[in-house]
């Protein structure tokens, strides 16, 4: 008994390893996915990360880390322009 509660928990604890994997995977975004991600082009996408301080160089290979990125964009963000009733109806 004993046996199989230690496999699940080994088990539990390699879903747990991937899935962090997966998140520190995602947390750098190459620019060729990071313009189909936020659509935008590569200029433009280059010249925001480049104020935000988000892009990574590395022997040829441009990284955009995405909590920078994002964090930056949130100051363009625009509050809603619809009244309290209209955002209910939606």
């Amino acid at each position: 008994m004993d046996s199989s509660k230690n496999r699940f928990k080994d088990l539990d604890k390699r879903v747990e390893i991937q899935q962090n994997i997966r998140q520190l995977r995602r947390l750098y975004l190459r620019y060729q996915e990071a313009e189909i991600v936020y659509s935008m082009t590569h200029r433009k996408l280059l010249e925001i990360a480049g104020k935000a301080g988000a892009i990574y160089r590395m022997d040829g290979t441009v990284l955009i880390r995405r909590d920078i990125f994002e964090e930056y964009l949130e100051q363009f963000h625009e509050p809603s322009t619809l009244s309290g009733n209209e955002e209910d109806d939606q």
